[in-house]
């Protein structure tokens, strides 16, 4: 909604009015926060998501240097965003530290933070040593550029708009790629899990390690965050584009893998898997509100993935033969193994791993219990390749049935209980690694979608 002039006018009276108000009550110095929006449209929700990043941005710096905020009051209209913040500590200091954060970022150049001392004094940026701020567009120092109205509304919006939407674009990428992160890690620490590795033990694995894994995890780091970052920026080409960038992002991110662990293999499901789910967030991504519905993400995996998946599928049925244990699986018995179930939208995870740890967590687990339970729902559910590979058809049915009947008895088994299947698994040299794939993808899920901003 476009403003008029009066309506500013107004707006900045009324918060003259307030601030000196708040000024007499408190003595104290204030901090009054706005943004700075060219043209007569002040109130959009980019523009408000940027003014809720400035509030916490400055409410992060006032905590880390221990200057408490006494009062707060914040105000969205369609004249603007406001915040006043009363601040108990030294006006230059404050004034300092709002300096500091206008300039920590591009983002920041959109902010207007001014300090005025319990005497009502505006503070200056030139005060605290700090130079005027340039022109927005193209850098000019001082307020010429604006005084001599050099550049149009429309090419201040234009760079304002940027300004805004390229801050969120890092910013949700790197959000991604941090809980893809630690989904890897909070997979491999879960303790106990049948025939996997955790902090306990290794499993069935003679090759592997709690710390072959973490630092596996470390390595693929980059490759989550570049997966987002190319959900992002084909989001506007066709859904199967986005995956055939990711796949050739994926066979670098096995070299890291492989790298990073002497040649083992510890995470390439979750290569595919994570990489495809961060892909398919990053694809439903906008710059006011990042995508945090879980059909939706699902849905996107699916649209991604399908028609590759089925082309690998009709390769392996005219060729008659399978290369990996995979392959041969499918030919054999028709199982379609991890591919499938992406191309499917990851039902396992949505119907079940989700499910289960949600509902674990509700009655007042811990992260790690619910997380392990929500493993053992999933090896109940999903025929696991993995498992297969290592100890065959009748061994890995078995388990799964091993599983269920204690999944019955209790939904919510306790760890000692868990303790008993790892064992067994060991024994047999089962290993479930697809299941640890989906839980991970399960944590990451849980995690995104019940963010707030």
């Amino acid at each position: 909604m476009e403003v008029t002039l009066p309506q500013m006018l107004f707006a900045r009276e009324r918060r003259a009015g307030e601030q000196q108000a708040l000024l007499r009550q408190y003595n104290l110095p204030l901090i009054s926060f706005t943004m700075n929006i060219a043209g007569p449209e002040k109130d959009t929700p980019l523009i408000r998501r940027g003014f809720q990043e400035g509030c916490c941005m400055l409410k992060e710096a006032l905590k880390r240097e221990k200057m408490p905020v006494v009062h707060q009051q914040i105000r969205q209209e369609v004249t603007g965003c406001e915040a006043f913040y009363v601040v108990q500590g030294n006006s230059e200091r404050i004034k300092s530290l709002c300096a500091k954060v206008e300039d920590s970022c591009q983002l920041g150049r959109l902010f207007d933070m001014d300090v005025l001392s319990p005497r009502g004094e505006q503070l200056r940026r030139q005060t605290v040593g700090r130079q005027e701020r340039g022109c927005i567009v193209c850098g000019a120092p001082g307020r010429g550029c604006a005084s001599r109205r050099v550049h149009s509304v429309q090419e201040l919006q234009q760079v304002t708009q940027r300004i805004l939407s390229d801050h969120f674009q890092q910013r949700d990428a790197q959000k991604i790629g941090t809980l893809a992160l630690r989904s890897l890690l909070d997979e491999v620490c879960t303790t106990p899990k049948p025939g996997l590795v955790d902090r306990e033990n290794s499993g069935s694995h003679r090759d592997m390690d709690i710390f072959t894994f973490t630092a596996s995890a470390s390595a693929l780091a980059p490759y989550f965050l570049q997966c987002a970052a190319i959900g992002q920026d084909t989001r506007t080409q066709p859904p199967e584009h986005t995956f055939q960038a990711l796949r050739a992002a994926g066979i670098q991110a096995e070299q890291s893998m492989f790298a990073a662990t002497g040649g083992v293999n510890t995470h390439k499901g979750a290569i595919f898997t994570l990489g495809t789910v961060c892909g398919a967030v990053g694809r439903l991504w906008t710059p006011e509100l990042p995508c945090r519905d879980l059909k939706k993400i699902l849905e996107v995996c699916a649209q991604m993935t399908k028609e590759a998946v089925e082309q690998d599928f009709s390769a392996m049925r005219a060729s008659g033969q399978g290369v990996t244990v995979g392959q041969r699986l499918y030919l054999e018995h028709g199982l379609t193994g991890i591919r499938g179930e992406a191309a499917a939208g990851l039902p396992s995870v949505e119907k079940v791993g989700l499910p289960a740890f949600c509902k674990a967590l509700a009655r007042g687990n811990s992260r790690n219990d619910a997380a392990a339970i929500a493993l053992l729902h999933l090896i109940g559910a999903v025929t696991d390749t993995n498992m297969i590979a290592r100890g065959g058809m009748k061994l890995a049915r078995e388990a799964m049935e091993q599983v269920k009947n204690l999944l019955k008895q209790n939904p919510m088994p306790k760890p000692e209980q868990i303790r008993q299947l790892d064992r067994a698994f060991v024994q047999k040299n089962l290993s479930p690694g697809g299941c640890a794939d989906l839980l991970a993808v399960t944590l990451f899920l849980h995690d995104w979608c019940s963010q707030e901003a």
